[in-house]
């Protein structure tokens, strides 16, 4: 390897992942973020690293980011709970699913099919009327997205010697040189934009190119609940279970997937399902919805949070359900049905960029594989 310094562009956990990675490989590494702080999609998440979600080698690079954030974790650079995740049926075709999908990933994942008594031994934040049984997964990691992405910059110089220039726009690239404005230049061996959903500052015709939208999302937290009460894992209603690729293992989705078109198409049109975390200070972070276009309106739809809560009510029960915040965010999303894109614009540049929503489940693993490549 030759190449000795690279630059990247962009906080959010792509670039944060990004920057280690090459660290890891011996880059002297240079980080530029147009704000003062990350901001964007990566803070505005529950904070789940997911692997029950990916099929596949995405199942084994969502391990691999699980430990990475273990391992920082670890450290003390910021809180982390391996809570793990439990998927809840109150419907026939439902536990349907879930059975089947005990059948499937029982090979390979930590995955155990509980009773209904079981599934109250393990969270008392489940509303047992009707419940039928769960599908519990022990790989599910839980961070604070706003903790923990503002902690990562600090631990990434420290260990790393990254250096971080906040409040630096990047207005163009050219011959392994980023310009940030008509005032400041720096260059690099290698150069990689990872902007998320900001398309147009760089390379906006060859973004163009590729089937990117952009998806905006809603989410809400509730306060910290009293006497120091956990809900123990991630919890997740029926409508989840059409949401996440590694599901479609299951042969009865198609028929799930019916009803809820049939029984609950507003949900569908809005792309609604609902799940809720539980951070280190006791927070629910509660979501989410699904907009996709190029571009959306900046408004939080009330009746989005209202269908959202309608839902989580069905399937959980908390001690203080008082709203803290509401959100939205947008992150970009490919779709082909791809779940990154790495491309490279011109020699020395690379775009790393379309993880859709799970960033913080899949970054450090993905980083670590296309530098490897390089």
């Amino acid at each position: 390897m030759s190449s000795t310094s690279a630059i990247v562009i962009g906080a959010g956990i792509v670039g944060l992942a990004t920057a280690r990675a090459l660290s890891v490989k011996g880059f002297k590494v240079k980080l530029f973020e147009r704000t003062q702080q990350a901001v964007g999609a990566s803070i505005r998440n529950f904070g789940m690293i997911w692997p029950i979600g990916q099929p596949g080698k995405l199942y084994h690079r969502a391990l691999r980011s699980r430990s990475i954030w273990q391992e920082i974790g670890d450290t003390g650079a910021f809180w982390y709970e391996p809570a793990g995740s439990l998927h809840l049926a109150h419907h026939p075709d439902e536990w349907q699913v879930l059975q089947e999908l005990y059948a499937s990933f029982r090979s390979e994942r930590p995955v155990q099919l509980l009773t209904p008594a079981e599934v109250a031994d393990r969270s008392d934040a489940v509303v047992t009327k009707n419940l039928l049984g769960g599908l519990y997964s022990a790989d599910e990691l839980i961070v604070d997205p706003r903790e923990a992405i503002a902690a990562l910059p600090g631990y990434l110089q420290e260990k790393y010697g990254v250096e971080f220039y906040w409040g630096k726009c990047v207005s163009y690239i050219s011959d392994n040189t980023v310009y940030i404005g008509n005032e400041e230049e720096h260059e690099a061996d290698m150069i990689f934009v990872c902007s998320g959903a900001d398309f147009e500052t760089l390379y906006p015709e060859a973004f163009a190119a590729y089937p990117l939208t952009k998806c905006k999302l809603q989410m809400m937290r509730f306060r910290s609940q009293p006497d120091a009460w956990r809900i123990g894992p991630s919890l997740c209603g029926g409508l989840s279970l059409i949401h996440y690729k590694s599901f479609t293992a299951a042969p009865s989705l198609s028929d799930l997937r019916q009803r809820y078109e049939q029984e609950m198409a507003d949900y569908l049109q809005w792309g609604i399902h609902v799940m809720v975390s539980q951070n280190g200070y006791g927070e629910l972070t509660v979501g989410d919805s699904h907009e996709y276009g190029h571009t959306h309106d900046p408004f939080d739809k009330e009746f989005i949070n209202s269908m959202i809560i309608g839902y989580l009510k069905t399937f959980a029960q908390f001690r203080d359900w008082t709203i803290a915040e509401t959100w939205n965010g947008t992150y970009p999303k490919l779709t082909d049905g791809e779940t990154d894109l790495f491309f490279s614009p011109e020699p020395g540049v690379y775009v790393i960029n379309g993880v859709g929503g799970a960033g913080m489940t899949l970054s450090f693993g993905l980083a670590e594989e296309v530098t490897a490549s390089l």
